[in-house]
């Protein structure tokens, strides 16, 4: 199963350990799905994790937030981020992780985001909360 993660539920994972972000990561590392990702995503990885009040909620070094996203690129199917989508116009930004999913063949997005959950599904490729993510994990096995 490939996956897309929508930035923020990265973050949200390295502020609570515990919440259901950070079990999709662990589901994540205990390869019980592909991740892919492309490098506009990893840079607003960084550039979120990088901002006072969440570094001062995570307490990451700059060192410890580059190690993190060089495993991500590392561990993770990277899309070659060509392709360009223009289907969210609320929130452009919004249409890079449509774009990998389609480049990636991925079978979910996993996002808080409401602007890509309003969709539901786009190209056949189904947009879900984390919670949901983790039911359909469970379900199959």
């Amino acid at each position: 199963m490939k996956v897309v993660l929508d930035a923020n539920l990265f973050v949200s994972a390295t502020i609570a350990s515990q919440g259901k972000p950070a079990q999709v990561l662990d589901a994540w590392r205990a390869n019980r799905f592909n991740l892919v990702i492309r490098e506009d995503i990893i840079e607003e990885i960084r550039e979120v994790l990088c901002r006072p009040h969440i570094r001062k909620r995570h307490q990451w070094t700059k060192e410890e937030i580059d190690c993190f996203l060089a495993g991500l690129g590392e561990l993770a199917t990277i899309t070659p981020g060509e392709l360009e989508v223009k289907a969210i116009t609320d929130d452009p930004d919004d249409n890079m992780y449509l774009a990998c999913a389609v480049e990636g063949e991925a079978d979910y997005i996993v996002s808080g985001d409401r602007h890509l959950l309003r969709l539901g599904t786009y190209e056949g490729i189904q947009i879900v909360t984390p919670a949901q993510f983790l039911e359909i994990l469970e379900r199959e096995g």
